[in-house]
């Protein structure tokens, strides 16, 4: 256990140290939400929803009607009448109908935090990727630096007649494949950087450096899918649902009460005229027939769909964590075996000394090479399980 933590304790000096003059993943990743255009564009489109939502609780136009007679017989002088009114639905609906609109709000502002999560969630996994194709393409420049020595040793012996031309194909082969990888490392550098740039709203990201972070101990599983229920998105997306639709119920409630109507009406003819305040009353009899219900019935629908995405979400919570504590332990085990070794440059040297012959030191080398590769591939896979575990926190 100590030594674990001794891991994790230098893991975060170097972590500190590697990031101390660039710029690290929280930073990048505030630029990129900041210049990102998909979410500039969500932005926008919430205000515009929240406006359109307020409309919609608006009183109606009032309206003016006249009459104007002239036609017909009659003894007095012509018929007129005008009217103006103002028609609105009972109080208490605008005030239900704001409460809903608040709610909605909060729906809008879940499924930004949502859509922002995912867009940051897979910039980290670039970064991640970024950082661990950085770190693979200075261990393969060494290599390709160290293949080419013993090539140039190969080629020596061979021209002095020391060793055959197969030993000589071997090591120009081997020279070629480190070489390969580089610029195969380089080219996946340039796909990922393209991608950063899409995401980070067309401007290049810079400032990346090449360590990351050793894997450190996360919470309890228990404390940490608390942290997770009270700050995911996805989650607080489910209740925003939950409770707009319980407020809709309480709005199609209120609606079923009448609809009134204000206004001041005059009429006459001449030397004879009549006005006075005019009021209107409307008998909900069908405009809200089956709208409770139906309110009630996604109510119910929300209610279950929150408590089946929530056991979903657990489940998969739960098999990350697990997947994690595992590997967490193999790399453990595995760095404490070869993490310190400098294996590569020992058998380098004993190969100069002639210790070895070529392809006892290649097929050495390759054991020791795959085994360093899956320790750094191990790293990376854990920095992404963490990522996945701990996305609320974006």
């Amino acid at each position: 256990m100590n030594k674990y933590i001794v891991s994790a304790i230098c893991g975060c000096l170097f972590f500190v140290s590697g990031f101390s003059q660039d710029k690290n993943i929280e930073e990048l990743l505030n630029e990129i939400e900041q210049n990102n255009t998909e979410l500039k564009s969500y932005q926008s489109f919430m205000e515009s929803q929240q406006l359109e939502n307020k409309s919609n609780n608006n009183l109606p136009d009032p309206q003016f009607t006249a009459f104007y007679l002239p036609f017909g017989e009659h003894t007095f002088g012509d018929y007129s009448e005008y009217q103006i009114s103002q028609s609105f639905e009972f109080p208490t609906v605008y005030g239900s109908r704001g409460k809903w609109n608040e709610l909605k709000a909060i729906q809008l502002q879940t499924a930004y935090a949502k859509k922002r999560q995912e867009i940051l969630l897979y910039a980290k996994e670039l970064l991640i990727e970024l950082i661990f194709l950085q770190k693979q393409k200075v261990i393969g420049t060494e290599r390709r630096t160290q293949g080419k020595q013993v090539f140039d040793q190969i080629k020596e012996l061979f021209n002095k007649e020391q060793v055959g031309i197969l030993d000589l194909n071997k090591a120009k082969i081997a020279w070629i494949q480190v070489q390969f990888v580089v610029e195969q490392v380089d080219s996946d550098i340039q796909i990922l950087l393209s991608k950063l740039k899409t995401l980070n709203g067309g401007n290049e990201i810079d400032g990346i450096s090449t360590g990351i972070a050793l894997p450190i101990e996360v919470a309890a599983v228990e404390g940490l899918w608390q942290e997770k229920s009270k700050k995911d998105p996805m989650l607080q997306e489910l209740m925003a649902n939950e409770s707009a639709s319980l407020q809709k119920v309480k709005l199609e409630k209120n609606k079923v009460l009448p609809n009134l109507a204000l206004g001041y009406n005059h009429q006459g003819v001449r030397g004879n005229n009549f006005s006075g305040f005019y009021g209107g009353i409307s008998i909900p009899l069908w405009n809200s027939r089956n709208k409770v219900k139906a309110a009630e019935a996604n109510y119910e629908f929300q209610q279950s769909n929150t408590e089946v995405a929530t056991s979903l979400l657990y489940a998969e919570f739960q098999e990350s964590y697990n997947r994690y504590e595992l590997m967490l332990t193999k790399y453990n085990e595995y760095q404490s075996t070869i993490g310190n070794l400098d294996s590569e440059q020992l058998l380098f040297k004993a190969y100069q000394l002639g210790e070895y012959s070529f392809m006892d030191y290649y097929v050495e080398l390759q054991f020791y090479r795959t085994a360093k590769d899956k320790m750094l591939q191990m790293e990376k896979e854990l920095q992404l399980l963490q990522t996945q575990l701990l996305k609320h926190q974006l």
